[in-house]
């Protein structure tokens, strides 16, 4: 990482949309369901699993997240009608959570209802730590009530191992990441070598506990871990997937699919890429090179 990346990943808001957009274009789908849908299908025909985010969040009002489910609900029966193999991913956000969690929580239960019927799997993605709390009160009490919901947790989060012993009961279908949001360090790991440490000893915990893994990560060494783990447990192929970003080292995808894994990929599209696209960009400040080098294309 040069220190032009870093400075790059720094002051990407002052950067031209237009710019961002040549770069974002790879890790997006698109900005309609008919775009997410074509990918979907392509990485099917490729032996790959999708789930799809339409990008979205904290919004002004319960008019927006009427809006937004909306959308989720075409979004599943478009699934059902194609015969795609993908899931969903929301941000409670979204539908509300900062405004009324009570009118968050009705639909997030209905779409997790609609889903169930048309055999369908909705994941609740993980937001900033203001969000955690609610969001695992929300999860908990959808997951009491339906058996086709999951929820991911944060590695760099402190409170990550307290809250999968808190769950433990629940048996979640889980999608552990890394963690993409700025926090302070009172709330997160600020090295990374604990933060895999961490990674590693959740991961552990939850396959032992029986709980179905998405392994969310590009890191090679996070997937040499996983597949000590794995092995030493002798786990099936049921019992877990790998999970990886649209666009993001497809090299390794190929090379964990052809080893014989589940590998599913996460698809975000919609109008509201820019904010999804600064935050991966300023994740990965490699990235963020790119940046530069398109402002002179």
């Amino acid at each position: 990482m040069t220190l032009l990346d870093r400075v790059i990943a720094r002051t990407l808001p002052l950067v031209p949309k237009s710019i961002v957009r040549r770069v974002a274009n790879r890790y997006i789908a698109g900005e309609t369901t008919d775009d997410a849908l074509r990918v979907v299908a392509g990485l099917n025909a490729g032996g790959f699993r999708a789930t799809l985010d339409f990008l979205g969040e904290h919004i002004h009002s319960i008019d927006q997240a009427h809006r937004a489910i909306a959308e989720y609900l075409r979004l599943l029966e478009e699934i059902a009608r194609r015969r795609v193999d993908s899931t969903i991913s929301i941000k409670l956000t979204q539908l509300g959570l900062k405004l009324d969690a009570r009118a968050c929580l009705e639909m997030a239960r209905r779409l997790i209802r609609r889903a169930s019927e048309l055999n369908n799997f909705v994941r609740i993605d993980m937001e900033d730590s203001s969000c955690t709390t609610d969001t695992l009160e929300i999860y908990r009490e959808l997951r009491r009530e339906f058996s086709n919901v999951g929820v991911v947790v944060q590695a760099y989060l402190r409170r990550t191992m307290d809250d999968v012993c808190a769950l433990e009961d629940l048996r979640p279908n889980y999608r552990l990441c890394k963690g993409v949001y700025v926090e302070p360090r009172e709330i997160s790991y600020h090295d990374m070598r604990v933060i895999n440490r961490n990674y590693v000893a959740l991961l552990e915990k939850l396959l032992r506990n029986g709980s179905y893994v998405g392994i969310a990560t590009h890191d090679e060494l996070m997937v040499w871990e996983a597949l000590r783990i794995i092995r030493e447990l002798k786990l099936p192929n049921a019992a877990y997937e790998f999970q990886m970003l649209l666009g993001v080292d497809e090299q390794l995808r190929d090379i964990i699919r052809a080893a014989g894994h589940n590998l599913r990929v996460y698809i975000p599209f919609g109008g509201d890429w820019y904010a999804y696209s600064v935050r991966r960009l300023r994740e990965n400040p490699r990235l963020a090179g790119y940046v530069f080098k398109a402002m002179f294309k």
